[in-house]
């Protein structure tokens, strides 16, 4: 008899997608029957842009099913520098892109190129799920900054300055944020660019929804002055042309970096998928108008949550700047019938009312939840309806 199976220790540093779990639970509910309401999946509900899916189907026709080099191909990469450039003034070259399985796949080489044991990575809270698991499995200490909902949960210079010690090595910015819909200005920015060159420290900008702002103009800290050897931009073609399923995402970084996350990828995905850099060059180098009428669809939406959310009593819900998400405070809610945090909260209105949110644990704090408003103008109305009653009930 064989001896029992021992997992690496590593493993017990990571915990499972919280959304992942999420949307796991719906979609079983769903198979059972129950008319589920699904607030929690991170995923524009449009489809792929047609003249994307036929630059997919020209690569099958033309065999382009072959392996590329492990970072991708350099027609993909100039493209991403020239889509980058056009879009943010920024001048990278193909030597410092490289092609990822997705915008998390980047987060992910980073981390493991960047972090050593004991290091110190400070992420903004609320976070999104994968920052602090990646630190974690790297080895790093993550160091959180607590931002304030009141405030929008607008990360500044000060908050950070107090944070950074001599074992600081890194900071972790999504913007805009995954879960607050939070946007970091320009000169908010440039004071956190100032601090981090000063103390030494890298900045990992991770921009998968840079393309998905409210008011103004979308902006990358890679594109200011003396950024490009502080900043490490991870970037993904998911969100802003509904392409989460095709697996693309790129990283945008000084050179030694690009070779580094090239060597660590060679061992482990290999190349992205060949078809699906084909219809990513088509997605950067066509048409540019489904990106704003994503934008303008996602806009009414937000409002319409926003304002639903805010006549709920005791509900407070600040407006996202940007991606797709609404984070509102339920803390009224908490101490009733036997609900003291968010799981919790999210496990009762999924059992009672059948709508699937995330619990703000996820995200680094117990009094939140977090609602996708990817989906239709219908399903928002019927589970905001859902939620309003489920508030009422509790407050009986």
């Amino acid at each position: 008899m064989g001896s029992p199976l021992q997992l690496a220790d590593r493993v017990s540093l990571i915990s499972v997608s919280s959304t992942m779990k999420v949307a796991s639970e719906a979609e079983r509910l769903r198979r059972e029957g129950v008319d589920v309401v699904d607030f929690g999946a991170g995923e524009p509900d449009f489809t792929t842009p047609d003249n994307i899916k036929q630059a997919a189907v020209r690569a099958l026709e033309q065999n382009f099913t072959r392996y590329t080099n492990a970072g991708g191909t350099l027609e993909l990469k100039q493209a991403v520098c020239d889509r980058h450039a056009s879009d943010y003034g920024t001048s990278y070259t193909p030597a410092g892109c490289m092609i990822t399985v997705g915008g998390k796949h980047s987060v992910f080489n980073l981390v493991q190129v960047l972090v050593n044991p004991g290091d110190q990575v400070i992420i903004p809270v609320p976070y999104w799920v994968t920052y602090k698991d990646v630190v974690n499995y790297a080895g790093g200490v993550c160091v959180f900054a607590e931002t304030d909902p009141d405030d929008g949960f607008r990360l500044t210079a000060g908050m950070l300055e107090a944070l950074i010690t001599p074992r600081t090595r890194g900071l972790i910015i999504n913007s805009p944020a995954n879960p607050s819909g939070a946007v970091i200005g320009p000169e908010e920015f440039e004071r956190i660019l100032h601090l981090a060159r000063k103390r030494g420290i890298w900045i990992l900008a991770d921009e998968c929804y840079c393309r998905l702002v409210y008011d103004g103009e979308p902006f990358s800290a890679a594109s200011l002055p003396n950024a490009k050897d502080t900043v490490f931009v991870a970037g993904s073609l998911s969100k802003t042309y509904a392409m989460t399923g095709w697996r693309i995402g790129f990283t945008l970084a000084p050179a030694a970096v690009i070779e580094a996350v090239t060597k660590l990828q060679s061992h482990t995905t290999s190349n992205p998928t060949s078809i699906a850099q084909k219809a990513a060059v088509e997605a950067l180098r066509g048409p540019q108008d489904s990106v704003a009428a994503m934008l303008a669809e996602y806009r009414r939406r937000r409002d319409f949550v926003i304002h639903r959310l805010r006549e709920i009593p005791g509900v407070m819900a600040a407006e996202p700047q940007g991606a797709f998400y609404a984070y509102p405070d339920i803390r009224v809610a908490l101490g009733r019938q036997g609900i003291g945090n968010g799981i919790l909260f999210a496990a009762r209105l999924l059992e009672t009312e059948h709508v699937a949110v995330v619990p703000g644990e996820a995200f680094g704090t117990h009094t939140h939840i977090r609602i996708s408003y990817a989906t239709s103008m219908g399903e928002l109305a019927r589970g905001l309806d859902r939620i309003h009653r489920f508030m009422e009930r509790l407050a009986r």
